[in-house]
């Protein structure tokens, strides 16, 4: 997989983004795809992807993120990072999503008024397959 040295690309099967190997911030901005624009900000400390303004993926560390699409119900995406990860996710508000990490539901969880529902993800250089679904 590795990292996006693009910072942000469109392929068929979903947006990839972010460089954790970055060692300053570094940014790219109005990327279109599918009528949308995204923000990405990337660095070996935080990834973060914006879509129209809004949150919708952040990491701490700095993460690489490929096949990322968001549906109606959830998000789907494969992540890579040196280490641990907390990610946070913009998703619909005060509702309740089933956590996936590979093909095992790891956690069922609720978001905030904002609709930010944060996971721990353990990396360690290979990727994950990550899915999140409205319960």
């Amino acid at each position: 997989m590795g990292i996006i040295k693009e910072l942000i690309k469109a392929q068929d099967n979903g947006l990839s983004f972010g460089n954790y190997e970055l060692a300053q911030k570094t940014k790219k901005s109005d990327f279109s795809f599918a009528g949308d624009i995204y923000k990405v900000k990337t660095f070996k400390d935080i990834t973060r992807l914006e879509k129209n303004e809004l949150l919708v993926y952040e990491s701490e560390p700095g993460t690489a993120v490929t096949d990322f699409v968001m549906k109606a119900d959830g998000v789907e995406f494969r992540v890579e990072g040196p280490k641990t990860a907390q990610i946070i996710l913009g998703l619909e508000e005060e509702a309740e999503y089933d956590v996936y990490l590979g093909d095992v539901q790891v956690d069922r969880l609720r978001t905030n008024l904002g609709g930010k529902l944060s996971i721990n993800v353990e990396l360690g250089g290979k990727p994950v397959k990550v899915k999140v679904v409205k319960s």
